[in-house]
């Protein structure tokens, strides 16, 4: 077996022996989830099939589009997800982003997702919700009040990154700065009739309405805090499916 191989099929071991458990049984300990972290973290470009002095720049604007109308056109160079492995209690896959795109904010309801950025920078915003949950009507639509925890811009080599159900960052968005590709472990799978559906969120600043007060927000400390809104999936988030060619996995 060679290195690359037994690279991706070392994560898939240790993914099932940490993630397929019997109901009931108590989530994945911080132990174990460290431990794959540090295994994601041996993990290269080459062990899964990528070769990052050939990521091509397929730019596009993403959010950072010079004209509204250009809407279409700023999103001609699709995101492109490879699966490299799916089941029931957990999936491995790969997202490749061209400069500028963009992945919107959105949640992983009861999961716990570890990423690994293999080449590329990309800024990561990630939030948590306040708990007890903290919702407002503003106009028409209920806004919920969350955290920010990660308002960072990553680059590979890094180390590899944890969000549980609810910490870590279980809402975030990516954008890419320049190409750059993640590989995601995501446990349990998303999944609508667990209850696991992936929502999307626009986020706004925590001064945007005026509402009163939150208990516990101390004044000078309102740009950590962002008040979400749920949307639909947006039009413009251009995603293709591609083929994984790093080793095979042996279930």
């Amino acid at each position: 077996m060679t290195k690359n191989s037994s690279s991706i099929q070392a994560l898939y071991g240790l993914c099932r022996k940490t993630f397929t458990t019997p109901s009931g049984t108590p989530p994945a300990s911080s132990q174990a989830i460290q431990k794959l972290c540090s295994l994601l973290d041996t993990i290269a470009p080459a062990d899964v099939g990528l070769k990052e002095n050939n990521a091509d720049d397929d730019r596009g604007h993403g959010f950072f589009g010079e004209s509204l109308f250009d809407r279409v056109g700023r999103w001609a160079q699709p995101i492109t997800f490879m699966d490299i492995h799916e089941c029931d209690n957990f999936t491995m896959g790969i997202f490749c982003l061209p400069t500028s795109s963009v992945i919107p904010l959105h949640d992983h309801p009861g999961m716990t997702v570890l990423s690994k950025i293999l080449y590329g920078s990309m800024h990561v915003k990630g939030y948590d919700w306040v708990e007890p949950a903290c919702i407002r009507k503003i106009g028409s639509f209920p806004v919920r009040l969350a955290k920010l925890v990660v308002d960072k811009v990553v680059t590979a080599p890094c180390e590899a990154s944890a969000l549980f159900p609810k910490s870590g960052g279980n809402l975030h968005c990516f954008t890419a700065v320049t190409p750059c590709a993640v590989l995601d472990v995501l446990a349990p799978p998303y999944g609508e009739t667990a209850g696991r559906k992936c929502t999307y969120y626009h986020d706004y600043p925590y001064t945007s309405f005026p509402t009163e007060s939150v208990d516990g927000i101390s004044e000078g400390k309102e740009e950590e805090y962002a008040w979400l809104k749920e949307i639909d999936t947006p039009n413009d988030l251009y995603m293709r499916p591609g083929r994984y060619t790093g080793p095979r996995i042996q279930a």
